[in-house]
């Protein structure tokens, strides 16, 4: 019981800084609505049973099982993910292939501040606007992830590190929030 507390308490806490973060550049409903699938049975049990507190526990269950079923759940529920926007290719070079397709911009928007949120969560006071930039760069080959996304998503990083989160949202607002 005390781990699935604290999980409830950690993804509360993370669902409440993306809110923050979405409400700051026009993204209301999308505040309101991010990670709701985390409450749910699939994945607040493998939170619960994983939890560590200091890094997603969807990594020790990849650990202990071999995949993540609740990263498998939440990534195919939450259009702020990358992996969401996966699809097979319509080229016939690479028919039957799954490739990255873009994201819209209110997702990518959203992604950025779920990262935000989530280097703020893990890293605590050692977070700095450098982390969530960190964060990515320290990640896997990025392969799953379209290059038109990938270059909005790490320019906005790369401006939270230099710049800081009143630019970098200011900017978030006028380039991808706005434009809709």
């Amino acid at each position: 019981m005390g781990n699935a507390w604290k999980h409830f308490k950690t993804i509360t806490y993370h669902k409440w800084l993306v809110a923050k973060s979405c409400f700051r550049v026009g993204l209301y409903r999308q505040g309101i609505l991010h990670d709701l699938s985390k409450y749910s049975p699939t994945e607040f049990r493998v939170g619960a049973k994983y939890f560590q507190g200091t890094r997603s526990p969807n990594n020790a269950e990849r650990e202990d099982i071999g995949c993540s079923t609740a990263w498998m759940h939440h990534k195919g529920r939450n259009k702020h993910h990358y992996e969401y926007w996966l699809d097979y290719s319509n080229d016939p070079e690479k028919q039957g292939c799954v490739v990255p397709v873009p994201m819209p911009d209110r997702y990518i928007a959203e992604m950025i501040m779920d990262r935000i949120a989530a280097s703020k969560v893990y890293k605590g006071q050692d977070y700095t606007d450098s982390s969530p930039l960190e964060y990515y760069g320290n990640g896997k080959k990025h392969e799953l992830i379209h290059p038109q996304t990938a270059e909005v998503l790490e320019r906005m990083l790369n401006m939270l590190a230099e710049e800081g989160e009143e630019k970098t949202f200011a900017c978030i607002r006028r380039e991808l929030v706005k434009k809709r």
